[in-house]
């Protein structure tokens, strides 16, 4: 069995040679001529799968490490009897823990008491609902709004969107839909953004065509937003260098990056290529993942601001977005480059379950064990 893989996906040659020749490459060097002979198909979201790419070929599966599906067409692998799986909810806790570093780095560069602010939450899927745990535990008022869930659900928790206008922080955590009732393609547009309240902190973290570079630049630059966290662009790699100089915080879509993730991610999909294959499945997340590099953190009683400190040892926000600003100085032809490079070629990152606090603050030990801490 010959399987293609974006070589983005961490240990998928070590994994899926169990069951055949893995073959990997960069996502978006994926060609039909590529996958003539290819029995399986393994990618991120940066490779558009559909007719065009698998007209032709063998390929009866098709996996994507990732949450979301839209570059897949998933009416095409149907009609043609092509298996499929995603991973939803593998990096669910990664993005969380993302908009965790950035909130704490934005309170501390803005002076702000986030206890007595709030965060409306537009998405309240696999993301958005780490996203309510984690920003309760750290105190915050949160509203929910998403209509497919409310119409599902009926649940009152899930607010009309006029709602969000009014909270201190708006964060984006939807799938990308292109039409319907619930489309989210450019949902932050310009009648957005002159909804929401003034001096407003905008995230988004899910993708870039959920919201509107133009309209998103002049909120920024008419002072409608305080601040701007934005994990996702449109055009990407090729995004928009003004906005890249404008934003608080910018970093190239790896909100998801944990590593923790990526090899559930792996995982998930490894076990449904086994499943639709017929294949025992060899190995589990656990055979992928090594020991942390930090396990175990003292709290340092004379420090005024712990829960930063402990947060920034673990991810610092600041750090990626160091590495994209890079992006400003580099030739307009190999900007796009830069930005995939980022992403290939991304630093190990472990999620906050995999380390130990110590403390003696029972307020602080809760906050710290909502955020997905042991304590101890």
């Amino acid at each position: 069995m010959k399987i293609i893989a974006d070589e983005n996906i961490p240990f998928v040659k070590e994994c899926f040679s169990s069951a055949g020749d893995v073959v990997t490459i960069h996502g978006r060097k994926i060609t039909p001529d590529i996958l003539k002979d290819a029995d399986a198909l393994l990618v991120r979201s940066i490779t558009k799968v559909g007719k065009d790419l698998l007209e032709g070929s063998k390929v009866k599966f098709v996996g994507t490490a990732t949450i979301g599906f839209e570059h897949i067409n998933l009416d095409y692998l149907s009609a043609n009897k092509i298996g499929f799986a995603s991973a939803p909810g593998s990096n669910a806790n990664s993005v969380a823990e993302y908009i965790t570093s950035a909130i704490l780095n934005l309170a501390e560069k803005y002076k702000l008491d986030i206890t007595k602010k709030s965060i409306g939450i537009v998405g309240v899927g696999n993301v958005g609902g780490r996203v309510e745990k984690k920003t309760k535990a750290m105190g915050m008022k949160v509203i929910l709004n998403d209509p497919p869930l409310k119409r599902q659900s009926g649940d009152e928790k899930y607010r009309p969107i006029e709602e969000i206008f009014g909270c201190d922080i708006v964060t984006l955590h939807t799938p990308l839909t292109l039409e319907g009732i619930d489309k989210t393609f450019h949902l932050a547009d310009e009648k957005f953004f002159k909804a929401l309240k003034k001096d407003v902190i905008f995230f988004n973290t899910c993708r870039g065509k959920v919201h509107e570079t133009v309209a998103l630049k002049n909120a920024i630059t008419s002072g409608k937003t305080k601040a701007c966290v934005l994990d996702v662009w449109e055009n990407e790699p090729n995004i928009d260098i003004e906005l890249v100089k404008i934003v608080d915080f910018g970093t190239p879509h790896i909100a998801g990056y944990s590593y923790d993730g990526k090899i559930v991610g792996m995982i998930m999909i490894y076990e449904a290529f086994c499943r639709f294959f017929g294949i025992k499945p060899k190995f589990g997340a656990k055979d992928f993942l090594p020991k942390p590099q930090v396990e175990k953190i003292d709290i340092n009683k004379n420090d005024p601001k712990p829960l930063l400190t402990i947060i920034n040892t673990l991810y610092d926000i600041k750090k990626d977005d160091a590495k994209l600003r890079q992006i400003i100085e580099k030739n307009a032809e190999k900007q796009g480059a830069y930005f995939d490079s980022l992403r290939k070629n991304y630093h190990i990152r472990r999620e906050f379950q995999n380390t130990v606090i110590s403390t003696g603050d029972k307020h602080l030990q809760k906050i710290l064990e909502g955020l997905g801490f042991k304590t101890e």
